[in-house]
């Protein structure tokens, strides 16, 4: 059995984390971390690439040495977040899904798409939503 987990180096994608590690243990089971960053090639793109690279390596060195059981999902190119969630969760073997929220106003909410509202509609498993802490 298996909990995918979004995760991005953000509060939310730290939050997320935290408890799909947190629900790992209390299920004594496996964790595949689903990492998608942004495809958006703005100025601060490298930038962005090499701290979320940095914080992936931290993170699997954290995980090695706690010796948690994990998988990273991390395709390269231009990928959807909602669609790497979603195809990670197809396994049978996938227990749930953990999702980090972020906050967004009404109009941001009705103009743009979200990973998270994709995700909760077309998820074949119960999907955790966690909020970070303000």
């Amino acid at each position: 059995m298996s909990i995918v987990v979004g995760f991005l180096p953000t509060p939310e994608g730290s939050a997320a984390l935290a408890a799909a590690r947190r629900e790992a243990a209390v299920l004594s089971t496996s964790l595949v971390i689903v990492n998608v960053a942004s495809t958006h090639h703005g100025l601060h793109h490298q930038e962005q690439e090499e701290a979320n690279n940095a914080a992936l390596q931290a993170l699997e060195m954290e995980l090695q040495a706690s010796g948690t059981d994990y998988r990273l999902v991390h395709p390269e190119g231009d990928y959807d977040p909602a669609e790497e969630i979603l195809a990670a969760s197809q396994d049978p073997r996938v227990q749930l899904i953990v999702l980090g929220l972020r906050r967004r106003t009404p109009v941001g909410k009705m103009l743009l798409g979200s990973t998270a509202q994709r995700v909760l509609l077309q998820a074949d498993c119960p999907v955790l939503a966690v909020k970070a802490n303000s």
